[in-house]
């Protein structure tokens, strides 16, 4: 089912109905929300509104972690998802959304790129091991 981007549903600011002054336009439209998790990389490229690309990740099994301490960014594997607060299902799902914790071999990191709209998955450490 498609989702709608509109606001020809809601209310005034006084609290009363809006009517509807016309019908759904064609660039109202979304698109069901893609989970990225971790798994063997792949990327879906979709065509949005004027012409542009946005890449998008499904799966992907590595991130771009920088060490606020040094400067350093290394890519590195991402092992699981430990906690994501964006939803408590997707904690459980392991869905890579920006803000979820992740665990690497150099420590817990937090997500700091969108991986359904960057294409890419880029972190902060956290916490370091050891």
């Amino acid at each position: 089912m498609t989702v709608w981007h509109t606001d020809i549903h809601k209310r005034k600011k006084t609290g009363g109905k809006k009517g509807a002054h016309r019908k759904k336009r064609r660039y109202e439209r979304g698109r069901d929300p893609l989970l990225p998790v971790v798994g063997e990389p792949e990327r879906i490229v979709e065509g949005v509104r004027g012409g542009n690309f946005k890449v998008r990740v499904r799966y992907e099994k590595f991130a771009n972690v920088t060490d606020p301490s040094t400067g350093k960014t290394t890519r590195v594997q991402i092992l699981k998802v430990v906690q994501n607060p964006a939803n408590p299902d997707f904690s459980r799902m392991g869905v890579l959304t920006s803000g979820a914790l992740i665990e690497t071999p150099l420590g817990i990191a937090r997500v700091t790129s969108k991986p359904s709209a960057d294409g890419v998955i880029n972190a902060v450490l956290v916490r370091a091991k050891g």
